[in-house]
């Protein structure tokens, strides 16, 4: 799909109260300079006050506050249209963030219940498995026991304009209104008798609307309707009443203490305890929640509230927003957040585009007249009006591909984010070669086999036991109450279809699939449900065949419906399966089984599957070549907000591979030696085998280029921690256990210690400079290959220098913009001759200091814009290489017309370089190795060529009869090349 306006390359701003619009602003010419077209923004909806990251929109309706006014939102926006760029919204479609009482939408359905005009937004499940959870909603919250909180008075009732509001902390939960005679009855009569008059009779006529409003579970509109009106007019007779009667304000604040209770006395609490109990939701310890909540998450998040997207209402009042910012001229682009959350991602996506492209922004003369709006035809390149369904709009998906998935071809989109090209790209630098040897040193190190399939099936059944299990007993319930309405399923019990789905769940290949309520049934997501049922059968065994076989044909819409309601269940059943499968996906591989398979961490990535240990170029190229075909808009991404692992972690890690015989000897060394910094937590060794194996490479992966062992220090301690309990081993987030925690982290300290650790640091020091040494080149190198690869080139804040990061928090630490602005500033084109020479030696030497990496940021940027054609249109063209060393040289052309350019990166060069200074530069290391050109469009390579970041001339020779390039001349000087036609 060719969307409207494509973006040359974009760059992530994660927005917060530390990065705001104003510091946007102040960051674009910087940008431009580098050559970013787009910034990919996360969210800036307005979220929960204090947000890190924007995830947790609390109001879709207008911006974040946060991040400064909608004057500075726009003047950034303008800020970016005078640099003729544009910017990519995170939409966040499929939850809301419900913390803090910031998000006025939930507090309306926690004050209504179902009668809420806001109850059809979220994901509830009014009729749920617990029977006293009927037309309420589970708030697990507390943390302790309700009992135990409501006795200690951690629960608060709180007059306050008119309302009565629940005060537990920061949370700020409302009292239905047609509950307030149950805290001003108690003594009415006695005062009503001391204070006749006007105030007393509006005060009895107050308490009397409230209790004839329409019913909490009405479901009936105009019911909702009139209770929204007349509950407000409730409190504000009482809101006025209150000002202009003190005596009313001394029996509302009397009645409010009486309902408080006094500590000590546990039956003071009655009267509260009862008024809660009459609200709509039901008060719990936050342990709750994986059994018996009956509102969809974000994963197991109880404070990220799902969203029924699927509702064309909802997805107006969600969306209306977003799409007023865009017919102004404020997103150019859209990137959706966790797309497989959606109930029918096709159908929201195609909505999505249809109602942008209704956006007549050519009908606006404030928009038409703006000679510097994004939107405007006469402004940019590839512009032209969105209301044209043959140029939608441009929309990225945040979806994971699993090993051989391929996302759905008619989803109106450019493409993913780019999971699955970091995967690719990242696999091209580790050697296929020598994984045997590296499962042989992970196995002895940690003495145990395990397989990483065993691994994923036991993770995800864990989730489903741990942190889902109300998720699972709920979509086990509605298949019961399925099977319960026909005469030929009903013999299956709750608890045999429960296990079944757990079975199917774990065992499923994929994160989703995308079965709707008709239509035909893709091969792809037959093949996958048919795959998860084998699999399941053969794992458990115990349950009956014939279980998994309704689950099957099911699934599969093979089973005789008749009646509407019948195929209603079905098709909800199904939608609610496909909506569970994803999550658990992630939290069983991504936030389990990723923390524990340990074997090369350079693997263990979102979107990246452990066992594909390497990818050989040709492969590559294959892959390349398709994504051409298919998705030449997507991503192209190497790092991500989600990532596991900064880029240049991965790629040092990657040497690992290359080097199995000393990396050996190095971790067997470091285990000796600190051996007797370990502590024995009941009987067990912290840290245990695997998790010293995972802390080792850590280190590698992270340490500073300069030493700075504190700040290492401090980081690692938390990330430890954070891996710990993702692992769920020996601690968790629902259970941590501190002891462990306190032990590995002391073993930290111990081991960066040079007063104790002494002959560890001297051992590791040595071993870690090879191989941050190797790291740098494929650093470099799949940089060079993501700017001139097929798909939009994607930075994520901060990595245009070096990128040691850690999942996050750490990778949302702040970034320095003045000291990136200073060193661009100083990568002034120095022309050429001597003075490039001169320019490009400084920088090998200094390779450290990152300035290596943004120059090849910049000049591979510039250079796509200035021949966009053939990077964003162009073919790509494998190119195959000859000599001593060509396993280590991977290179690709990018042609179109009679205009080529030309990628050449090292790749596997621990054996060319085993001197740990030298980098793999000159023809002693590359010796006969060339680069063989195509045969066919002999003239678009038959020419002088120029490389953009030496400025060196390279004329192709013919070598038996083919036209090639010599690597020693390629990398005579510069490690990586791009080479550009010469001008005539």
């Amino acid at each position: 799909m060719r969307a409207t306006r494509q973006p040359l390359a974009t760059y992530r701003l994660q927005f917060n109260r530390r990065f705001t619009f104003a510091h946007a602003v102040a960051v674009v010419e910087y940008l431009r300079t580098l050559g970013i077209g787009d910034c990919y923004a996360s969210s800036y909806l307005a979220a929960i006050p204090g947000s890190p990251h924007g995830y947790d929109v609390a109001d879709p309706t207008r911006l974040n506050p946060d991040l400064g006014s909608d004057a500075d939102y726009w003047r950034w926006v303008e800020e970016l249209r005078s640099h003729g760029m544009g910017h990519v919204l995170d939409l966040v479609p499929n939850h809301m963030g419900i913390a803090k009482s910031a998000n006025t939408w939930w507090l309306d359905v926690l004050e209504n219940g179902p009668s809420s005009r806001f109850a059809r937004v979220f994901d509830i499940e009014w009729r749920p498995v617990k029977d006293e959870l009927a037309d309420k909603l589970l708030i697990p919250i507390l943390g302790d026991q309700y009992g135990a909180a409501l006795e200690r008075q951690e629960l608060a009732l709180v007059y306050e304009h008119g309302a009565f509001i629940l005060h537990y902390y920061d949370e700020r939960l409302p009292i239905a209104p047609d509950t307030y005679r149950m805290i001003l009855a108690p003594a009415l009569g006695d005062w009503l008798a001391d204070h006749p008059g006007e105030a007393a009779d509006e005060l009895q006529s107050i308490l009397n609307a409230s209790e004839h409003l329409p019913s909490r579970s009405s479901r009936d509109a105009d019911s909702i309707a009139i209770r929204a009106r007349e509950k407000e007019v409730v409190k504000r007779r009482l809101a006025a009443l209150t000002e202009r009667s003190v005596a009313v304000g001394d029996y509302v604040d009397a009645a409010v203490t009486r309902f408080n209770g006094t500590r000590g006395q546990p039956r003071s609490f009655d009267l509260l305890d009862g008024l809660l109990n009459a609200q709509s939701y039901r008060l719990a310890h936050w342990r709750v929640a994986s059994e018996e909540i009956n509102y969809r998450r974000f994963f197991d998040v109880n404070q990220l509230a799902a969203v029924r997207m699927e509702d064309p209402c909802v997805f107006e009042d969600v969306h209306r927003f977003v799409f007023e910012l865009i017919g102004r001229g404020g997103p150019t682009g859209l990137r959706v957040d966790h797309v497989d959350g959606l109930f029918a991602p096709r159908d929201y996506l195609q909505r999505l585009q249809s109602t942008i492209a209704r956006t007549t922004l050519s009908t606006k003369p404030e928009n038409a007249a703006n000679p510097t709006n994004p939107q405007n035809p006469a402004n940019l390149k590839n512009l032209e009006n969105p209301a044209n369904p043959a140029n939608p709009f441009y929309i990225i998906v945040e979806k994971i591909l699993g090993g051989d998935e391929t996302m759905p071809c008619d989803w109106p989109v450019a493409g993913t984010t780019g999971y699955e090209f970091a995967a690719v790209v990242n696999n091209l630098f580790v050697d296929r070669r020598n994984e045997r040897a590296l499962d042989d040193i992970y196995r002895r190190f940690v003495r145990e086999r395990q397989s990483f399939g065993d691994l994923v099936y036991r993770s995800k059944k864990q989730v489903l036991h741990e942190t889902m299990s109300g998720d699972i007993n709920s979509l086990g319930h509605q298949l019961n109450r399925f099977s319960e309405g026909n005469r030929h399923f009903r013999d299956f019990t709750l608890y045999s279809l429960i296990s079944t789905l757990k079975d199917v769940i774990a065992c499923f290949p994929v994160y989703r699939t995308y079965i709707t309520s008709s239509g035909p049934i893709s091969e792809r997501d037959s093949r996958y449900v048919r795959e998860a049922v084998r699999c399941a059968k053969r794992r458990a065994p115990g349950i009956a065949s014939v279980v998994f076989d309704f689950v099957e044909r099911l699934l599969l819409r093979e089973t005789a419906v008749t009646a509407p309601d019948e195929c209603e269940a079905r098709a909800r059943f199904i939608g609610k399966f496909q909506q569970l499968t994803s999550p658990v996906a992630a939290k069983g591989i991504e936030d389990t089984a990723l923390y524990v398979y340990n074997r090369l961490l350079s693997l263990n990535e979102v979107g990246s599957d452990p066992t594909r240990f390497g990818m050989e170029p040709d492969a590559v190229h294959e892959w390349m070549s398709d994504r051409q075909r298919r998705w030449p808009g997507a991503l192209s991404a190497t790092a991500t907000h989600d990532a596991k692992r900064g880029e240049d972690v991965r790629a040092r890690l990657n040497v690992l591979s290359e080097i199995p015989g000393a990396w050996k000897a190095a971790v067997s060394k470091w285990r000796a030696l600190n051996r007797r910094f370990k502590a024995d937590v009941r009987g067990m060794p912290a840290p245990d085998p695997n998790e010293e194996y995972f802390l080792y490479q850590t280190l590698v992966g992270i340490w500073p280029f300069e030493e700075a062992a504190a700040p290492t220090r401090d980081r690692l301690r938390a990330y430890m921690t954070k891996a710990l309990r993702e692992a769920k081993v020996h601690t968790s987030w629902l259970s941590p256990d501190e002891t462990y925690e306190d032990a590995v982290s002391g073993f930290v300290d111990a081991i960066l210690d040079r007063r104790r650790a002494g002959p560890f640091l001297h051992a590791f020091e040595a071993f870690e400079r090879r191989v941050a040494e190797l790291g740098i080149y494929n650093s470099l190198a799949q940089l060079l290959i993501k700017v001139t690869a097929p798909g939009v080139p994607d930075f994520y804040q901060g990595t245009e220098l070096w990128d040691l990061s850690l999942v996050d928090p750490d990778n949302r630490r702040p970034v320095d913009y003045d000291l990136r602005d200073a060193i661009l500033t100083g990568l002034a084109e120095p022309g050429t001759g001597a003075a490039a020479a001169a320019r490009v030696d400084e920088l090998l030497r200094g390779r450290t200091d990152g300035r290596i990496k943004m120059l090849v940021t910049q000049r591979a940027l510039h250079t796509r814009a200035l021949l966009r054609e053939v990077f964003e249109e162009g073919a790509y063209v494998p190119l195959s290489s000859a000599g001593a060393r060509h396993d280590c040289l991977f290179a690709f052309s990018r042609q179109h017309g009679g205009d080529a350019a030309i990628t050449c990166v090292p790749r596997l060069i621990a054996s060319l370089i085993p001197d740990v200074a030298s980098p793999p530069v000159g023809s002693a290391v590359w010796a006969d190795t060339r680069v063989e050109l195509p045969v066919l469009d002999r003239a678009a390579y038959a020419r002088p060529f120029r490389d953009v970041f030496t400025n060196v001339r390279v004329e192709p020779r013919t070598v038996d009869g083919r036209l090639t390039v010599p690597a020693s001349q390629l990398f005579e000087r510069f490690p990586v090349a791009l080479l550009v036609p010469c001008p005539p």
